[in-house]
């Protein structure tokens, strides 16, 4: 277990796995009992500074110098004590917390709805990434003329950059897709360049021994070369965008998600919400994960494995036809607002997909099982 680069047996990960997350919960219980504190059981006993006593003016100080003086004598005259924690909330708070939030602040509706919104910022992202940084990276003329624009976005302040989009967007879901699409194709753009870049000098010989023309080698080397790699990068972008959706969630709070609840519980400091919702963002972002490396592994096999696996074929049919179906709602949106004639078509045609992708993983385990 201790070799360099060395391999642990299933039996290993999983009881490692185990107690690394015990041992993260015991970290976390022993910093909030390190910075729990003990107040009086007096009335009024202000455990927070209200946060309209800023220091900005001689009778905000006042009234602060007036709260501590008051709280003091209370500290030191009271007999009894309780322990809360200000800062970090204890592990057991947090999870009571989940039943709050579910029945009285709707927390599955803020999360489908902050997914939702990612989903669409990826989609156009996506959309934008892929021509554009092939015309930059495959085409002398156009990459001279924006590579270096292109580079240089990385740099720019997103954040500052909000006030921009709520001028062009308003401060409705358009902005917020809009703000969160232009923030992952800051950093996708340049990455479909430099994986153009990195497709091997090899299977370009190889095309053009075989007489093909510049489409083709676009189509048949390039593009599955890319693809195959930009999905790994496409997974590493999950924390940039859900970062950049809750910060996009905190205007125009009565929108909804998950961003704009947590303002909300911060506002409040009610501290084991806010961590509840926190952990419900890693917890979508790890899944969010899981199915691209599940993307990744049934759309470009042959990262993975030797041979073509039997039932490989239905699973990518399926998957093409929900992200055929995700396109159109995106679309319709724009399109024809408030129109759900094709509600039933693609419930139909949703429903054929999860039939062939269960149909064909059946059929991809089978394969596997035999040549193991």
């Amino acid at each position: 277990m201790f070799e360099l680069r060395g391999k642990l047996t299933s039996t290993q990960t999983l009881i490692l796995g185990i107690g690394g997350v015990v041992l993260i919960i015991l970290l976390w219980w022993a910093m909030a009992e390190l910075l729990s504190r003990q107040i009086p059981v007096v009335e009024n006993f202000n455990t927070e500074l209200p946060s309209s006593l800023t220091q900005d003016s001689l009778q905000n100080s006042l009234l602060r110098d007036s709260i501590l003086r008051v709280d003091s004598v209370k500290m030191a005259n009271a007999t009894e004590f309780r322990k809360v924690y200000p800062m970090i909330p204890l592990p057991t708070e947090v999870v009571k917390s989940y039943s709050r939030l579910i029945s009285k602040d709707n927390l599955f509706f803020n999360s489908v709805r902050s997914i939702w919104l990612n989903l669409q910022g990826y989609f156009w992202a996506i959309l934008l990434a892929i021509p554009i940084g092939f015309l930059i990276g495959l085409f002398p003329i156009f990459r001279g003329l924006f590579s270096k624009p292109v580079d240089a976005m990385r740099y720019l302040p997103l954040t500052a950059l909000i006030g921009v989009f709520i001028v062009w967007f308003g401060i409705y879901d358009e902005m917020k897709v809009a703000f969160l699409a232009f923030g992952i194709l800051v950093f996708l753009l340049p990455t479909v360049i430099q994986r153009i870049d990195e497709v091997s000098e090899v299977y370009l010989q190889t095309a053009f021994t075989l007489g093909a023309n510049s489409w083709q080698t676009i189509k048949t080397v390039y593009f599955p070369a890319v693809m195959s790699k930009l999905i790994d990068d496409i997974r590493v972008l999950t924390a940039v965008s859900w970062t950049y959706i809750i910060v996009a969630e905190y205007i125009n709070k009565d929108g909804g998600g998950l961003g704009a609840l947590i303002y909300i519980k911060r506002r409040l400091q009610q501290m084991p919400d806010m961590f509840a919702i926190i952990l419900v963002i890693v917890l979508i972002g790890f899944l969010q994960d899981r199915i691209f490396v599940y993307l990744s592994k049934r759309l470009f096999p042959h990262r993975f494995y030797k041979t073509t696996l039997a039932g490989n074929t239905e699973v990518r049919y399926g998957i093409w036809m929900l992200l055929a179906i995700f396109s159109v709602a995106i679309f319709q949106k724009i399109l024809l607002p408030g129109v759900g004639s094709i509600a039933t078509v693609a419930m139909i045609v949703a429903i054929a997909a999860i039939v062939f992708i269960l149909y064909g993983e059946f059929r991809v385990q089978s394969a596997l099982r035999r040549e193991g």
